[in-house]
């Protein structure tokens, strides 16, 4: 072990002589305490070193211990329903050891439990040849998600040896002849957290993800295995949206990271998940979650680490063939350490301070997002969807960060503070915010649903800008200089807003909304103002139409609280709608007779 010497402290940055053996990426104890860093730059025999911890009372002439390993996670059974810091510290088990509700420095703890016993089911058998990725057992982690044990990365090799039962994650299960002699192999596996899992083959996303959210359901989808951002200013319900995704979001595992962000929003998380029920298999939420916390009191440096931590986290998962959403709440905070880190290395300040690196760092985090076949034999389908909120100071979307996030996804959900103001939740402003999937998953959800799915959603953004034009000329000579088809036009366009794009997340019926169920909302929307189009071109006033429709757009607003059990109601609503208006033409022509 490389042992050098203290020469400089500055904040979370530690210099430190002595280390020429050592290498870039290396993880170090530093002091003498031992708090971990990494070194993330050699100039000669001194090394710049990250330090995970709080570094107040470590001062130059302490020693500095490189261990010759990158930063890495232990992956295995036990990892889901945990809760891990930046550097994947189990908190509870932290908690438990220190008997303090804060971070201790110095502590060096497992990240899972190498005591717990697991039962291991083989799935392959004597004399089979298996080479990196393919599946040879099983462990039942959770009621919902089945651990699937996979043959490491770089190894290859015929079983010579391999056993059934329970076993802890340091007892070998299997033994391989390889090329280089017979090998044993647990449970456990590491890997370095900046370097991505390799794969067999990289696809084109098309399924949409469905995360139950209407406004973004509709009008911006996101593909399993697509990026989305999610930026806003304060107060605009950033992270109840990623919460939304996250409880509802039709992926078999989720990986929510608290980066930076308040530690009350991840009290919230903890309090909520357990208690939720998933609508796909009626067990607890945290049966299927991974939560790792880095608030904004915790230290600056491991919250740069956190998100690396994340994604391979859900790498490891994908590789399994499931589907992973990986929420990071927000990039903004993860981008504030990468500026304080390069400041302190004296490095050359790029726009408003952030490094000259951050577009290429944002961009090697988002491309590990992706559907893939993994490696194996099995030749398994596995999706990772990253869906990051992007905290712009201000709400000023042209910043450095926002910007750079926006270059590499596909999608984007910009929130509005004025709609947000207004009560108007998920705030998403459908004028501003895109996605570049919206063609394929038409196409999809046509084939999937057999209706016109994409037309009618063209149909309702096409009405919904062209009010934004009308509303222009109402707030200057106001609405009666409109004519009655335009009127009638916003009369449609704000049951859109109201009650199809308004959603609220706290209510247990209108927190989730079906494929079907939008389908059937929007269709009836948008038929009312279809025959009530018509009504107009046959001779019928619009104060005719709006006078005899009252309860019916009652009817329309209420669809929204509607169970998923009685969709029935509202697809009759439908034939309601167009007999109604027909007795208002006919009543119509009778009254003018």
């Amino acid at each position: 072990m490389q042992v050098g010497k203290i020469i400089k402290v500055s904040g979370p940055l530690v210099m430190a002589e002595n280390m020429s053996e050592a290498s870039i990426q290396d993880i170090c104890f530093v002091g003498s305490l031992g708090v971990v860093g990494e070194i993330i730059e050699m100039r000669g025999d001194i090394a710049s070193i990250q330090v995970y911890e709080e570094t107040a009372g470590i001062g130059p002439g302490e020693p500095v211990r490189s261990t010759g390993e990158a930063l890495s996670v232990e992956l295995g059974p036990g990892i889901i329903s945990q809760m891990f810091d930046g550097i994947q510290r189990p908190l509870d088990v932290f908690m438990a050891q220190t008997k303090s509700n804060f971070l201790t420095r110095g502590v060096q703890l497992p990240a899972l439990d190498h005591t717990k016993k697991w039962n291991f089911q083989a799935s392959v058998a004597v004399d089979t040849f298996v080479s990196t990725g393919d599946i040879i057992g099983t462990v039942q982690e959770t009621k919902i998600i089945t651990h699937k044990i996979m043959v490491p990365h770089g190894v290859s090799g015929r079983v010579k040896e391999i056993k059934s039962g329970e076993f802890t994650l340091d007892d070998v299960i299997y033994r391989l002849e390889t090329k280089t002699g017979d090998k044993e192999f647990t449970m456990l596996q590491k890997w370095p957290v900046r370097r991505a899992r390799p794969v067999k083959e990289k696809m084109n996303p098309q399924a949409p993800m469905i995360t139950g959210q209407r406004v973004i359901d509709t009008f911006f989808p996101v593909t399993k295995g697509g990026a989305a951002a999610v930026p806003g200013p304060f107060g605009a319900g950033k992270t109840v949206v990623q919460h939304q995704i996250a409880k509802w979001a039709d992926v078999d595992l989720v990986v929510y990271v608290g980066c930076g962000e308040r530690g009350n929003e991840m009290t919230d998380v903890m309090n909520e998940f357990p208690e939720l029920i998933d609508p796909n298999t009626g067990e607890s939420l945290m049966e299927r979650t991974i939560l790792i916390a880095n608030t904004s009191n915790m230290p600056v440096a491991a919250r740069e680490a956190s998100i690396y931590t994340g994604i391979t986290i859900a790498e490891y998962f994908r590789d399994m063939g499931y589907s992973v959403a990986i929420m990071a709440d927000s990039t903004s905070r993860w981008a504030e350490a990468l500026r304080e880190m390069s400041g302190r290395l004296e490095e050359m300040p790029g726009d408003e301070g952030y490094p000259a690196y951050l577009g290429s760092r944002l961009a090697e985090y988002y491309e590990r997002a992706g559907k893939v076949i993994a490696l194996g034999q099995e030749g398994r389908e596995g999706s990772i969807t990253a869906i990051s909120a992007v905290s712009p100071s201000g709400g000023d979307v042209s910043e450095p960060v926002t910007q750079n996030t926006l270059r590499v996804v596909k999608v984007f959900w910009g929130l509005d503070s004025t709609l947000a103001q207004k009560r108007h939740f998920p705030s998403i402003d459908w004028l501003k915010s895109y996605s570049l999937y919206d063609t394929e998953v038409g196409n999809y959800l046509d084939q999937e649903l057999q209706v016109p799915w994409s037309e009618l959603v063209t149909e309702a953004m096409r009405q919904l800008q062209k009010e934004s034009e009308l509303q222009e000329i109402v707030r200057l000579v106001g609405i009666d200089s409109l004519s009655e088809k335009d009127q009638l036009l916003l009369e449609v366009t704000k049951s859109i807003r109201e009650d199809y794009l308004q959603q609220n997340a706290f209510d247990d019926i209108d927190t989730f909304t079906s494929r079907e169920k939008q389908y059937q909302m929007l269709s009836n929307i948008l038929t009312f103002g279809t025959e009530a189009e018509k009504a107009l071109e046959l001779g019928s006033y619009l104060s005719e139409i709006m006078s005899g429709t009252v309860l019916l757009r009652d009817k329309i607003a209420r669809m929204k609280y509607v169970p998923e059990t009685e969709l029935d109601k509202i697809n009759d609503l439908a034939q309601e709608i167009k007999e109604t208006i027909k007795t208002i033409i006919q009543e119509g022509g009778m009254n003018r007779d």
